[in-house]
């Protein structure tokens, strides 16, 4: 069926709400959010021959950290389409629609949490990492008998600036995660001066410095049910991941369950008894928006040098299309167009793969998303960062 996609007005946000909600379920009052407009968020719609709205998707103004540099980013969110329209092309002509202003306005990546990944891979997005939580039992947690020079106190609204600068020092030292800054990151409710979902903050100091970060939600009751939901736990050394884990295992006698986010290898990890957590995670999805500020905009590990050539195949965004010769060197990465044909050839979804360190390119060529006679190990070139993670999910 044929659609016309563009951005919906403000009179048509109400009915762009109803869909999603038919779709995704959800109260039945919108939040104040979702019925106005916000900074650097754009709500597509797509209308049907007789003017009906069938579809709609959000653009989040993301950025991201890569190689300790911002990396402009499209989050993709809120893609629905109406029952009856289903399977006929609506969600990809809203993703071309999506991509093309995306890259209009700067964007070198995009990023989505798929209800169905193949609607996303045929338009040329691929599972790259999954948002990570534990559960554990609150009553095996440690709790140190000193917390030595970390000390600990309450927070609340006006600290939250404070715990956004800890975050960004954390998130810039890795890859893929959010700088939690700009669109929704930057609403908050005058009526509700915590973020949604957190119940209280408790802060880690080092000689006046904030050092740790806890929020979280209390949720009801104290019974064998009753949990504890981390939003947030930062810490910026081993001792100060001790004495908030310590500070989650004084919960012990009203709750059973604690939920937290992790990362690979942050100081948490070497605290928390994992062995004995439930593991839980939504995968995520990536593409490149434009294959140059991809690559040009990103920072790369400064020991790596090399160059590799291979044809970009990309059927939704051709501008990314053709044969193109990556060059990293000295923590910097170009991409031109290739003076003769490559011999490796790589999908765009093999792309994002690689991009997000999700993969090899001989692991990425075993799933069908490389071709050629060259070697792909050689695309391990693209490959060369740490593993993307995010915390957030959107």
């Amino acid at each position: 069926m044929s659609s016309t996609v563009r951005p919906l007005t403000t009179e048509e946000l109400p009915a762009a709400w109803s869909l999603g909600r038919l779709a995704f379920g959800g109260p039945d009052e919108p939040p104040p959010s979702a019925l106005r407009e916000v900074d650097g968020v754009v709500r597509f719609g797509a209308f049907d021959d007789a003017g009906r709205l069938v579809g709609k998707i959000t653009e989040l103004p993301h950025e991201h950290w890569w190689g300790g540099r911002r990396v402009v980013s499209a989050g993709v969110s809120g893609v629905a389409v109406r029952p009856e329209s289903r399977g006929g092309g609506v969600a990809r002509a809203m993703l071309g629609t999506l991509l093309a202003h995306a890259r209009e306005r700067g964007a070198a990546v995009s990023a989505l949490y798929p209800t169905v990944s193949d609607v996303y891979r045929s338009a040329g997005w691929e599972v790259a990492g999954v948002l990570g939580a534990v559960s554990l039992d609150v009553a095996g947690l440690p709790r140190p008998r000193d917390t030595g020079a970390v000390a600990l106190r309450p927070g609340d609204a006006a600290d939250l600036p404070l715990v956004t600068d800890l975050y960004e020092q954390v998130a810039r030292t890795r890859d893929g995660l959010l700088t939690r800054r700009g669109g929704f990151f930057d609403l908050q409710p005058p009526d509700t001066p915590l973020p949604r979902g957190v119940d209280a903050v408790t802060l880690a100091e080092v000689d006046g410095e904030l050092t740790g970060a806890l929020l979280f939600g209390r949720g009801r009751g104290y019974g064998p049910d009753a949990r504890l939901d981390v939003t947030t736990l930062l810490a910026r050394d081993a001792p100060t991941a001790r004495a908030l884990v310590g500070v989650l295992a004084g919960w012990r006698t009203v709750t059973r369950t604690v939920r937290v986010p992790l990362l690979a290898g942050d100081p948490f990890s070497v605290v928390l008894p994992l062995e004995r957590a439930e593991h839980s995670g939504q995968v995520w999805m990536l593409r490149p928006v434009d294959v140059v500020r991809a690559v040009e905009t990103r920072g790369w590990p400064a020991h790596v040098r090399g160059r590799v050539a291979f044809r970009l195949d990309d059927a939704l965004a051709l501008w990314n299309a053709g044969a193109w010769e990556l060059t990293v060197a000295d923590g910097a990465g170009t991409l031109t167009r290739a003076a003769r044909e490559p011999d490796l050839a790589l999908d765009v979804r093999g792309f994002g793969v690689l991009y997000g360190g999700a993969g090899t390119g001989r692991s990425v060529a075993q799933a069908g998303l490389v071709g050629g006679t060259g070697d792909p190990a050689a695309l391990d070139l693209l490959a060369s960062g740490p593993q993307a993670q995010l915390l957030d999910y959107f």
